[in-house]
């Protein structure tokens, strides 16, 4: 009996987090093209769907029993929909640079609650994503909104997806000439790739993990130079 009452409530937490991402993936479709860039002033009509995916991200606990990537997905999700409705609060804007609060930046101010906790962006990405759940990908999961960050995808995460989109986006990332120009003897890159270098080089150089995924061979003693990151917003 036991048993079966443990099996009824995996079920519907199953369906309820499949049903929520829905909610969230059909906002992202609508709204985002496939450029990854955003129409907020659209979004802004919705904003009652987006309230009811937060709500459900407040109520939920994602705890070790989850997979590794189901656990991804979750707070990937979390992140780009709470930095969404903080841009929705806030637009028009030209930058998610402009908002401030009581001298917090973005990413520095507490308002993203998921399972009846408050978090900021900066805690999400560093201390649950980069800390417990450790990819490199999650750099081109992440969204910051702004021009230069690699974009925002227009499907929502899920256990099942999340691998495969990863590995799509940071391709599409590395190849896109507007965020990265990369010849065989010189590479000009994100500052992505500078401001968390220690992520990309774990388990070899950075031209290394360029290479996994840049459609020129780039050579080993390449010449290796910053982009100047671009803040404004990624709206459409």
């Amino acid at each position: 009996m036991k048993k079966t009452s443990l099996l009824l409530v995996m079920l519907f937490v199953f369906l309820q987090i499949k049903a929520q991402t829905s909610i969230f993936n059909n906002l992202l479709e609508k709204h985002v093209d496939k450029k990854g860039n955003v129409d907020y002033k659209s979004f802004k009509d919705d904003a009652s769907k987006i309230d009811t995916y937060l709500s459900y991200l407040q109520k939920t606990n994602p705890d070790n029993s989850w997979s590794e990537n189901k656990q991804k997905a979750f707070w990937i999700n979390a992140y780009n929909a709470y930095t969404i409705k903080l841009i929705l609060e806030n637009y028009p804007l030209k930058s998610i640079m402009d908002i401030k609060k009581d001298g917090k930046t973005a990413w520095k101010i507490p308002f993203a609650k998921v399972g009846g906790k408050t978090y900021t962006l900066d805690h999400i990405e560093h201390e649950i994503l980069r800390k417990n759940l450790f990819d490199p990908r999650i750099h081109v999961g992440v969204n910051c909104a702004s021009g230069s960050c690699p974009k925002l995808s227009n499907k929502a995460f899920t256990e099942e997806n999340i691998d495969k989109q990863l590995e799509l986006l940071m391709k599409d990332f590395i190849n896109d000439a507007s965020r990265n120009k990369i010849t065989g003897k010189k590479v000009q890159i994100s500052e992505i790739f500078n401001w968390f270098k220690g992520d990309f080089t774990k388990n070899g150089s950075l031209i290394n993990y360029l290479n996994k995924y840049s459609t020129t061979a780039i050579k080993s003693n390449a010449k290796v130079n910053y982009l100047k990151y671009d803040w404004s917003l990624n709206n459409k």
